[in-house]
């Protein structure tokens, strides 16, 4: 699917827009003469199903959530669930998170009502393969792998996944050649901390981790403590919290691809019940201080991403808060950070796209080498997706995806050349 030197590339992008109960699977191709998009028919009977992803010949991927068999077939069930997805290090297996059951964050086909679950699927040239359900904290959650590195030799191979109900991080063996621990929970991190958290419980707190970042510069994991402000750094060796630093208005944690730095970004709605404040904060992880924060008015910055080189980071505007806040929201921008220099951090871009009058909005780019050919913006609100070039970010195209919708999610099956959220 990827071009070589001086070859055009043809690719396709997979997208799932859909509003909470029912969607549509659309895949956006290019063959060199423009772009099109081909819509996945839907299934003359509906089955229930966990859609995991959809690949350039035009089959779906799904898997019985009862049975776990893993299909493919021309044809997607409109009530498929689409489950949000990392791929390893290695590149050969996806992991999908389940978040649970809204009220109780349990699994309870896998898990009963002791937490929910991680899927690990393994792709082969001959199809796919189910390696494990394996069963974590409650509620929703975020994943972050660890490997040893030159400055951290000594850091394991292990797949840290964070409980949101529960305040906790479960502790995955991601060796293969550990049979001992291979995908299975070792150890489980409490993050309760008694100086942040005055109900009196350890488990489960208040800690509402949503956020995650592995340095291979440090050697260090860095999980966000949504309820109490504040990142915790673990140590991965140990499996042991070694301090915690303070990160208010933050609601995620992105590395920049040299390790260095993590941007969190999030919003204020306190301070003004009139207007949003956005913020994005700059941690070096060297130092372990702030370095920087920019507040951006009016703005909810819903999801963000580096560029393959990180020299420049894309935030996609979307919609929160309500009455006048939510009124005075732009929701119809993207906005693009030189990020040359951090930690310093510049707008030099406000790009109009389209509306997402709902609480995400991904992006995702195509790799060519080292650096973005297209960046990718969908519009939930407008049922399109716009296309930029990601040499100057010009819009070059905005498709239609034949629906319109409030939840929207990239897939990203078939190969790694295209990357995102």
């Amino acid at each position: 699917m990827q071009e070589t030197a001086g070859e055009q590339q043809d690719w396709c992008l997979v997208s799932h827009i859909g509003d909470g109960s029912k969607g549509d699977v659309s895949i956006v191709k290019s063959s060199g003469e423009g772009f099109t998009v081909v819509k996945m028919p839907v299934a003359i009977a509906p089955k229930s199903a966990i859609f995991l992803g959809a690949n350039g010949s035009g089959s779906v991927v799904l898997m019985d959530p009862v049975s776990k068999e893993v299909t493919s077939q021309k044809s997607l069930p409109e009530d498929a669930f689409p489950a949000y997805a990392y791929r390893d290090t290695d590149g050969q297996r996806i992991w999908f998170m389940n978040d649970g059951d809204k009220k109780t964050g349990c699994d309870e086909i896998n898990c009963g009502s002791s937490g929910s679950s991680v899927t690990v699927i393994q792709q082969n040239d001959d199809g796919s393969v189910l390696e494990k359900v394996i069963c974590v904290g409650r509620g929703h959650h975020v994943t972050a792998f660890t490997t040893p590195s030159e400055s951290a030799p000594d850091v394991p191979r292990y797949a840290f996944v964070s409980n949101l109900k529960d305040g906790t991080i479960s502790v995955l063996g991601h060796d293969p050649d550990d049979s001992d621990t291979w995908l299975k929970v070792i150890n489980t991190i409490n993050l309760y901390d008694a100086s942040c958290d005055d109900s009196g419980c350890e488990r489960p707190n208040g800690a509402f981790p949503h956020g995650m970042e592995y340095s291979s510069v440090t050697g260090k994991l860095y999980c966000l403590n949504n309820g109490y402000a504040t990142i915790s750094v673990i140590d991965p060796v140990l499996n042991k919290i070694e301090c915690n630093i303070d990160m208010a208005v933050s609601s995620n944690l992105l590395l920049s691809p040299n390790g260095r730095f993590i941007i969190g970004k999030g919003a204020d709605r306190k301070a003004d019940d009139q207007h949003v404040i956005g913020r994005l904060t700059v941690l070096d992880v060297v130092s372990q201080k702030i370095t920087s924060t920019l507040d951006l008015p009016d703005i909810y910055p819903s999801t963000y991403r580096f560029n393959p080189d990180g020299s420049k980071l894309y935030v996609t505007t979307a919609a929160t808060g309500k009455g006048k806040q939510r009124d005075h929201l732009k929701k119809s921008q993207l906005l693009i950070f030189d990020t040359s220099n951090l930690p310093e951090m510049r707008l030099i871009k406000e790009v109009e796209v389209g509306e997402a009058d709902c609480g995400r909005r991904p992006v995702s780019f195509l790799k060519d080498n080292d650096c973005a050919k297209y960046v990718f913006v969908p519009n939930p609100t407008d049922g399109t997706l716009t296309i930029l070039s990601g040499a100057d970010d010009r819009v070059l195209s905005t498709v239609d995806l034949g629906r319109k919708g409030t939840e929207f999610n990239f897939s990203f099956w078939d190969g790694d050349y295209v990357y995102g959220a």
